[in-house]
């Protein structure tokens, strides 16, 4: 079977590709790409690690997986989704540790791609996902708070509630020159797509926020920049500010620097140690691209291959980390903003980095006057876009108490603990209700013998006839069949309509087969009406087999009759 690549090309050269395409996705890309610069260091200061990392993603990644990946529009690179798990990452395993466990992530996301479990993620329940997106924003946002009024925090706070205590504790201590540019940019960033939606409201709110700057530091007042921040050295020892004006060389991650600057141990234990944040990495990639490119297709009338986005986002996260790039998935505001522009292949994903590559090389300096709380403003106006708090507020109000239970459960442990666990806890718990009310769905009922729709059945004393209807799984089968054993000495053939069981598993067929052998010993018969040829072939598989004696199968309730009166009459006659 061929590997699934390059499956957004073909979907675009099928549907018709020539020059006046080539010209929109150019435009578009050209769009894009000015976007995707300041979010891509923005979001790289905010895991730990220099601006440039994240413009190196996008540099990298985001062309190889518009290449070969599934979708025709998604635009990849560093995304707001994946601060909560990369912080961590880089805290305790260091930048070497991050980039070895994206690769490790790429790995895994090929093999899902490979295993076809791209339509998989159709099963993650809405609220499980509401639930983990609105608790990473709120968790981006709380982050922010340090670099947006110049804060000085007492320690590394490991969790939620001891970030929140040491923020409190510096609050009195806030730079002024920092909270004034980070709320000029923040208001910019709210009021000016309200005026113009030609020109992104983040490069001018950004631009506002970089002179207003440079005008409170001509007048004595302390403003942190990127520059002030960051630095790189050249081969000679020179150290500069900023990021550097050149592209990325090759480099094993193993020999980055780790937790304590030194290069990173490569051995079986680190390998054991990142598996579990590889994992989240992956799954988390996965279902961000993929619903991503869900929500392009309903936007631009199109169908992605989610298998070969997985392949594709699997290897631009396995190259990527070989140039200093941190994982990278599609990102949900870019591919909006890609669609909206024009784009019609993944063209113009390729062109958005390549308008990064431009920036790089001749741009680079001009990044050193950013003011880092102009950095946190964007990222609390990109926390607030994802956070989806419309649909949350009107989750709360209508959706079912047990969604609302799900939901808040995500939100709560993702805010708390971590994102990996709120989405493991949400699916289990969203589970055991989705189970708990196919139960209630699931029922069993004496059979109307008189319904006007047929004809009567006229049992005897000796008979009885019960229907079950729903799903007789594990977690209603003991309950449904409960009811069959409720009647008295005189009962001889109990007729069972199951035309209305659409699904029998492994607890059902255990549970009929305990239900005859009990009717067997107290010399009850069986007639099961209207079972398929599918469930049919369960019961036998089972050890239900045709038994003259204890057991028939018949199609309709007419027949069920007909044997049930032979079988009291087989019986009298025995007795006699």
């Amino acid at each position: 079977m061929p590997l699934p690549l390059f499956s957004g090309w073909r979907h675009a050269f099928r549907a018709g590709y020539g020059a006046r395409r080539i010209r929109e996705d150019l435009l578009a890309g050209l769009t894009v790409g000015v976007i995707a610069i300041p979010l891509g260091m923005a979001l790289a200061i905010a895991i730990g690690v220099a601006p440039q990392h994240g413009l190196y993603t996008i540099l990298l990644a985001a062309p190889l997986i518009a290449l070969t990946g599934g979708s025709r529009f998604n635009v990849s690179g560093p995304t707001a989704a994946f601060v909560v798990i990369l912080l961590p990452i880089t805290q305790q395993h260091g930048l070497g540790g991050l980039l070895l466990c994206t690769a490790m992530a790429g790995v895994m996301l090929m093999v899902l791609g490979l295993l076809g479990a791209g339509r998989l993620v159709r099963f993650v329940p809405y609220p499980v996902t509401l639930g983990f997106t609105a608790g990473i924003a709120v968790v981006i946002a709380t982050l922010q708070i340090e670099d947006g009024l110049g804060l000085t925090l007492a320690g590394e706070p490991q969790h939620y509630l001891d970030r929140l205590v040491l923020l409190a504790r510096a609050l009195p201590d806030f730079n002024a020159g920092d909270a004034l540019v980070a709320a000029s940019t923040l208001t910019t960033l709210i009021l000016w797509p309200r005026w113009s939606k030609r020109v992104p409201g983040h490069l001018v709110a950004l631009a506002i926020g970089a002179l207003l700057g440079a005008l409170l530091e001509s007048h004595g007042w302390a403003v942190d920049t990127l520059g002030e921040r960051f630095s790189y050295r050249l081969e000679d020892g020179t150290v500069l500010p900023g990021i550097p004006p050149f592209l990325p060389s090759f480099e094993w991650p193993w020999n980055l620097p780790g937790p304590d600057g030194t290069p990173l141990l490569f051995s079986f234990e680190t390998i054991h140690d990142l598996l579990g944040p590889a994992f989240a990495i992956a799954m988390l990639g996965a279902i961000e691209s993929l619903l991503c490119a869900v929500v392009a297709d309903g936007m631009a009338g199109t169908q992605h291959d989610p298998n070969a986005e997985l392949i594709g986002q699997g290897l631009g996260n396995l190259v990527a980390p070989l140039f200093g790039g941190i994982p990278a998935t599609a990102a949900l505001a870019r591919t909006a903003t890609n669609v909206r522009a024009g784009a019609y292949s993944p063209l113009a994903a390729i062109t958005h980095a390549a308008v990064v590559l431009i920036a790089i090389l001749w741009l680079a300096p001009l990044f050193s006057y950013l003011p880092m709380s102009a950095l946190a403003a964007l990222l609390v106006m990109v926390a607030w876009n994802m956070s989806e708090a419309r649909h949350v507020v009107r989750a709360l109000r209508s959706a079912p108490r047990n969604d609302v239970v799900v939901l808040l459960t995500c939100f709560a442990l993702t805010v708390l603990f971590d994102m990996v666990l709120a989405v493991a806890v949400g699916l289990l718990l969203a589970a055991a209700l989705f189970i708990k009310r196919m139960s209630d769905v699931t029922g069993t009922a004496p059979l109307d013998t008189q319904s006007p729709r047929r004809p009567p059945l006229d049992l005897p004393a000796s008979v009885v006839a019960f229907a079950i209807k729903g799903p007789l799984f594990f977690g209603a089968a003991e309950k449904a069949l409960g009811v069959l054993r409720r009647f008295g000495p005189e009962v001889r053939v109990v007729i069972l309509d199951i035309s209305n069981v659409p699904v029998l598993d492994m607890s059902g067929l255990a549970s009929l087969e305990r239900l005859h052998d009990d009717y067997r010993r107290q010399g009850i018969r069986l007639v099961l009406v209207g079972s398929s040829a599918r469930i049919r072939l369960k019961l036998r598989r089972a050890g239900l087999h045709l038994h003259a004696g204890s057991l028939a199968y018949v199609r309709t309730l007419q027949q069920a009759r007909e044997k049930a009166l032979r079988l009291v009459t087989d019986t009298i006659d025995r007795a006699a």
